[in-house]
Protein backbone atom coordinates (compact mmCIF):
# COMPACT_ATOMS: atom_id res chain seq x y z
CA UNK A 1 0.00 0.00 0.00
CA UNK A 2 1.34 3.40 -1.20
CA UNK A 3 0.89 5.97 1.50
CA UNK A 4 1.84 9.91 0.44
CA UNK A 5 2.50 12.71 2.81
CA UNK A 6 0.57 16.14 2.62
CA UNK A 7 2.12 19.18 2.73
CA UNK A 8 3.52 21.01 5.68
CA UNK A 9 0.67 22.35 8.35
CA UNK A 10 0.85 24.91 11.12
CA UNK A 11 1.34 23.47 14.04
CA UNK A 12 2.90 23.80 17.33
CA UNK A 13 6.65 23.42 18.03
CA UNK A 14 7.61 19.38 18.56
CA UNK A 15 8.95 19.16 21.80
CA UNK A 16 12.77 18.80 22.31
CA UNK A 17 14.46 15.62 21.35
CA UNK A 18 15.12 14.04 24.76
CA UNK A 19 17.70 11.49 23.27
CA UNK A 20 21.52 12.77 23.66
CA UNK A 21 22.82 14.19 20.30
CA UNK A 22 25.57 12.49 18.37
CA UNK A 23 29.14 12.78 19.44
CA UNK A 24 30.61 15.99 19.17
CA UNK A 25 27.92 17.98 20.32
CA UNK A 26 27.47 20.06 23.78
CA UNK A 27 27.20 17.67 26.60
CA UNK A 28 23.58 17.69 28.30
CA UNK A 29 23.16 18.79 31.54
CA UNK A 30 23.46 17.06 34.43
CA UNK A 31 20.08 15.97 35.67
CA UNK A 32 18.51 17.72 38.77
CA UNK A 33 16.38 16.25 41.62
CA UNK A 34 12.75 17.04 41.19
CA UNK A 35 12.66 18.49 44.20
CA UNK A 36 14.55 21.57 43.75
CA UNK A 37 12.88 22.24 40.31
CA UNK A 38 9.13 21.68 41.92
CA UNK A 39 10.15 24.36 44.92
CA UNK A 40 11.77 26.47 42.06
CA UNK A 41 8.95 26.17 39.76
CA UNK A 42 6.38 26.82 43.08
CA UNK A 43 8.72 29.89 43.65
CA UNK A 44 8.28 32.01 40.24
CA UNK A 45 4.63 31.03 39.74
CA UNK A 46 4.41 32.63 42.90
CA UNK A 47 6.16 35.79 41.85
CA UNK A 48 4.07 35.56 38.67
CA UNK A 49 1.06 36.10 40.98
CA UNK A 50 2.42 38.69 43.22
CA UNK A 51 3.06 40.91 39.94
CA UNK A 52 -0.39 40.26 38.73
CA UNK A 53 -2.03 40.84 42.08
CA UNK A 54 -0.03 44.04 42.03
CA UNK A 55 -1.29 45.04 38.52
CA UNK A 56 -4.97 44.12 39.86
CA UNK A 57 -4.73 46.35 42.60
CA UNK A 58 -2.94 49.20 40.36
CA UNK A 59 -5.87 49.29 37.88
CA UNK A 60 -8.58 49.29 40.97
CA UNK A 61 -6.62 52.17 42.46
CA UNK A 62 -7.32 53.74 38.98
CA UNK A 63 -10.97 52.89 38.65
CA UNK A 64 -13.62 53.21 41.52
CA UNK A 65 -15.65 50.71 40.10
CA UNK A 66 -13.03 47.91 39.72
CA UNK A 67 -12.88 45.74 42.67
CA UNK A 68 -9.57 45.12 44.65
CA UNK A 69 -7.72 42.07 44.86
CA UNK A 70 -9.34 41.32 48.57
CA UNK A 71 -12.89 42.10 47.41
CA UNK A 72 -11.96 39.66 44.53
CA UNK A 73 -10.72 37.04 47.01
CA UNK A 74 -13.16 37.44 49.41
CA UNK A 75 -16.20 37.33 46.71
CA UNK A 76 -14.56 34.54 45.39
CA UNK A 77 -14.67 32.65 48.94
CA UNK A 78 -18.58 33.49 49.22
CA UNK A 79 -19.39 31.86 45.88
CA UNK A 80 -17.32 28.35 46.97
CA UNK A 81 -18.71 28.63 50.49
CA UNK A 82 -22.00 26.70 48.47
CA UNK A 83 -21.43 26.46 44.90
CA UNK A 84 -24.01 23.90 44.33
CA UNK A 85 -26.92 25.58 46.09
CA UNK A 86 -30.56 25.84 43.97
CA UNK A 87 -32.88 28.11 44.80
CA UNK A 88 -34.71 28.34 41.28
CA UNK A 89 -33.67 28.96 37.84
CA UNK A 90 -31.84 32.22 38.63
CA UNK A 91 -30.65 31.74 41.47
CA UNK A 92 -27.85 28.80 41.42
CA UNK A 93 -24.67 27.84 42.83
CA UNK A 94 -21.30 28.96 40.70
CA UNK A 95 -21.03 25.06 41.00
CA UNK A 96 -23.87 24.40 39.25
CA UNK A 97 -23.01 26.64 36.46
CA UNK A 98 -19.47 25.00 36.34
CA UNK A 99 -21.18 21.66 35.57
CA UNK A 100 -23.15 22.93 32.40
CA UNK A 101 -20.10 24.40 31.49
CA UNK A 102 -18.19 21.32 31.68
CA UNK A 103 -20.84 19.33 29.95
CA UNK A 104 -21.32 21.46 26.75
CA UNK A 105 -17.33 21.97 26.62
CA UNK A 106 -16.42 17.89 26.87
CA UNK A 107 -19.62 17.32 24.39
CA UNK A 108 -18.94 19.57 21.73
CA UNK A 109 -14.83 18.70 22.32
CA UNK A 110 -15.49 15.24 22.50
CA UNK A 111 -17.32 15.28 18.82
CA UNK A 112 -14.55 17.01 17.44
CA UNK A 113 -12.15 14.49 18.61
CA UNK A 114 -14.49 11.83 17.06
CA UNK A 115 -14.62 13.79 13.96
CA UNK A 116 -11.23 15.59 13.59
CA UNK A 117 -8.72 12.53 14.52
CA UNK A 118 -9.90 10.66 11.28
CA UNK A 119 -10.22 13.50 9.32
CA UNK A 120 -6.59 14.27 9.79
CA UNK A 121 -5.62 11.20 9.49
CA UNK A 122 -6.85 11.12 6.20
CA UNK A 123 -5.63 14.26 5.21
CA UNK A 124 -2.50 13.56 6.40
CA UNK A 125 -1.61 10.52 5.09
CA UNK A 126 -3.49 11.17 1.39
CA UNK A 127 -2.27 13.75 -1.08
CA UNK A 128 -5.87 14.17 -2.80
CA UNK A 129 -7.66 14.25 0.21
CA UNK A 130 -5.07 16.79 1.58
CA UNK A 131 -5.18 19.34 -1.78
CA UNK A 132 -9.44 18.70 -1.26
CA UNK A 133 -9.53 19.13 2.79
CA UNK A 134 -7.06 22.06 3.17
CA UNK A 135 -8.71 24.58 1.59
CA UNK A 136 -11.65 23.84 3.05
CA UNK A 137 -10.33 24.07 6.53
CA UNK A 138 -8.71 27.10 5.72
CA UNK A 139 -11.77 28.92 4.99
CA UNK A 140 -13.66 27.73 8.00
CA UNK A 141 -10.82 28.02 10.69
CA UNK A 142 -10.82 31.52 11.09
CA UNK A 143 -14.38 32.27 11.51
CA UNK A 144 -14.97 33.40 14.94
CA UNK A 145 -16.83 31.28 17.31
CA UNK A 146 -19.59 33.24 18.10
CA UNK A 147 -20.46 33.97 13.89
CA UNK A 148 -21.57 30.70 14.26
CA UNK A 149 -24.23 30.98 16.90
CA UNK A 150 -27.06 32.45 14.87
CA UNK A 151 -26.53 29.66 12.52
CA UNK A 152 -26.68 27.01 14.45
CA UNK A 153 -29.29 28.23 16.55
CA UNK A 154 -31.59 28.43 13.84
CA UNK A 155 -30.58 24.57 13.04
CA UNK A 156 -31.02 23.32 16.55
CA UNK A 157 -34.23 25.82 17.99
CA UNK A 158 -32.41 25.25 21.17
CA UNK A 159 -29.54 27.67 22.53
CA UNK A 160 -27.81 24.75 24.87
CA UNK A 161 -27.17 22.61 21.66
CA UNK A 162 -26.15 25.42 19.30
CA UNK A 163 -23.62 25.96 21.86
CA UNK A 164 -22.25 22.65 22.03
CA UNK A 165 -22.06 22.50 18.02
CA UNK A 166 -20.14 25.96 18.22
CA UNK A 167 -17.77 24.44 20.41
CA UNK A 168 -17.66 21.02 18.32
CA UNK A 169 -17.02 23.28 15.03
CA UNK A 170 -14.34 25.89 16.66
CA UNK A 171 -12.47 22.73 18.57
CA UNK A 172 -12.22 20.55 15.35
CA UNK A 173 -9.95 22.30 13.69
CA UNK A 174 -6.57 22.27 15.48
CA UNK A 175 -7.65 18.56 16.18
CA UNK A 176 -7.19 17.98 12.21
CA UNK A 177 -4.70 20.52 11.59
CA UNK A 178 -2.07 18.69 13.91
CA UNK A 179 -3.68 15.05 13.14
CA UNK A 180 -2.63 15.63 9.67
CA UNK A 181 0.66 17.02 10.43
CA UNK A 182 1.82 14.05 12.24
CA UNK A 183 0.53 11.96 9.73
CA UNK A 184 2.61 13.73 6.69
CA UNK A 185 5.65 13.25 9.04
CA UNK A 186 5.64 9.56 9.21
CA UNK A 187 9.78 9.08 8.42
CA UNK A 188 10.23 7.50 4.50
CA UNK A 189 12.00 4.51 6.25
CA UNK A 190 8.84 3.30 8.04
CA UNK A 191 6.68 3.45 5.34
CA UNK A 192 9.09 1.67 3.02
CA UNK A 193 9.39 -1.39 6.01
CA UNK A 194 5.66 -1.62 5.77
CA UNK A 195 5.74 -2.10 1.71
CA UNK A 196 8.27 -4.55 2.40
CA UNK A 197 6.35 -6.77 4.62
CA UNK A 198 3.26 -6.19 2.57
CA UNK A 199 1.47 -4.47 5.60
CA UNK A 200 -2.81 -4.25 5.17
CA UNK A 201 -4.20 -0.92 6.00
CA UNK A 202 -5.25 -1.87 9.42
CA UNK A 203 -1.80 -2.70 9.87
CA UNK A 204 -0.27 0.08 8.94
CA UNK A 205 -2.31 2.47 10.85
CA UNK A 206 -2.11 0.43 14.43
CA UNK A 207 1.90 -0.10 13.97
CA UNK A 208 2.74 3.00 11.39
CA UNK A 209 0.27 5.88 11.41
CA UNK A 210 -1.16 6.25 14.78
CA UNK A 211 2.12 5.85 16.58
CA UNK A 212 3.60 8.60 14.50
CA UNK A 213 1.04 10.60 14.76
CA UNK A 214 0.03 10.51 18.30
CA UNK A 215 2.27 13.42 19.90
CA UNK A 216 0.42 15.55 17.08
CA UNK A 217 -2.69 14.40 18.02
CA UNK A 218 -2.66 15.04 21.72
CA UNK A 219 -1.29 18.56 20.70
CA UNK A 220 -4.22 18.77 18.84
CA UNK A 221 -6.72 17.76 21.66
CA UNK A 222 -5.08 20.39 24.04
CA UNK A 223 -4.79 23.45 21.75
CA UNK A 224 -8.53 22.37 21.02
CA UNK A 225 -9.85 22.51 24.77
CA UNK A 226 -8.29 25.25 25.24
CA UNK A 227 -10.39 26.69 22.67
CA UNK A 228 -13.31 25.05 23.89
CA UNK A 229 -13.04 26.16 27.36
CA UNK A 230 -12.00 29.88 26.39
CA UNK A 231 -15.33 29.97 23.69
CA UNK A 232 -17.93 28.06 26.14
CA UNK A 233 -18.16 31.86 28.07
CA UNK A 234 -18.84 33.99 25.24
CA UNK A 235 -21.12 31.50 23.63
CA UNK A 236 -23.08 31.33 27.08
CA UNK A 237 -23.13 35.11 27.57
CA UNK A 238 -25.37 35.42 23.99
CA UNK A 239 -27.46 32.21 25.08
CA UNK A 240 -28.08 33.12 28.47
CA UNK A 241 -29.69 30.24 30.81
CA UNK A 242 -27.00 28.20 32.75
CA UNK A 243 -23.54 27.95 32.72
CA UNK A 244 -20.24 30.17 33.85
CA UNK A 245 -20.67 32.36 30.79
CA UNK A 246 -24.10 33.27 31.74
CA UNK A 247 -23.11 33.32 35.68
CA UNK A 248 -20.41 35.94 34.56
CA UNK A 249 -23.15 38.66 32.32
CA UNK A 250 -25.62 38.53 34.91
CA UNK A 251 -23.49 39.17 38.07
CA UNK A 252 -22.47 42.00 34.85
CA UNK A 253 -26.08 43.38 34.50
CA UNK A 254 -26.49 43.23 38.58
CA UNK A 255 -23.50 45.56 39.27
CA UNK A 256 -21.89 42.74 40.62
CA UNK A 257 -18.04 42.83 39.40
CA UNK A 258 -16.55 41.28 42.56
CA UNK A 259 -18.41 38.45 41.22
CA UNK A 260 -17.03 38.74 37.62
CA UNK A 261 -13.42 39.28 38.63
CA UNK A 262 -14.10 35.66 41.11
CA UNK A 263 -15.80 34.20 38.28
CA UNK A 264 -12.59 34.89 35.84
CA UNK A 265 -10.67 33.49 38.46
CA UNK A 266 -12.29 30.30 38.65
CA UNK A 267 -12.73 29.87 35.01
CA UNK A 268 -8.87 30.41 34.59
CA UNK A 269 -7.91 27.88 37.83
CA UNK A 270 -9.88 25.69 35.89
CA UNK A 271 -8.77 25.93 32.51
CA UNK A 272 -5.13 25.78 34.04
CA UNK A 273 -6.08 21.97 35.59
CA UNK A 274 -7.16 21.21 31.89
CA UNK A 275 -4.50 22.74 30.37
CA UNK A 276 -2.03 20.45 32.62
CA UNK A 277 -3.94 17.64 32.62
CA UNK A 278 -3.62 17.53 28.31
CA UNK A 279 0.40 18.55 29.07
CA UNK A 280 0.87 15.78 31.20
CA UNK A 281 -0.65 12.98 28.97
CA UNK A 282 1.26 14.47 26.44
CA UNK A 283 4.56 14.12 27.52
CA UNK A 284 3.51 10.59 29.11
CA UNK A 285 3.36 9.73 24.96
CA UNK A 286 6.54 11.86 24.11
CA UNK A 287 8.25 9.56 26.58
CA UNK A 288 7.20 6.48 25.77
CA UNK A 289 7.82 7.21 21.60
CA UNK A 290 11.45 7.98 23.30
CA UNK A 291 11.80 4.66 25.00
CA UNK A 292 9.98 2.70 22.22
Amino acid sequence: MTMTTGAPLDVEPAPPNLVPGPPGTSPPRPARGRGPDRLRAVGWALVGLVVLGAIWQLGSAFSADLPTPAEGLRELGHLMSKPFYDNGPNDKGVGRHLLVSLQRVFTGFSLAALVGIPLGLVIGASRRAWLAGNPVVQLLRPVSPLAWFPILLVVTKNPGKAAVLVIFVTALWPTVLNTAAGAAAIPRDQRNVALVFQFGRLAYLRHVLLPNALPSVVTGLRQSMGIAWMVIVAVEMLSGGAGIGSFVWESYNTDNLAAVTAAILIIGALGLLLDFVFLRLGRLVALEEVQA
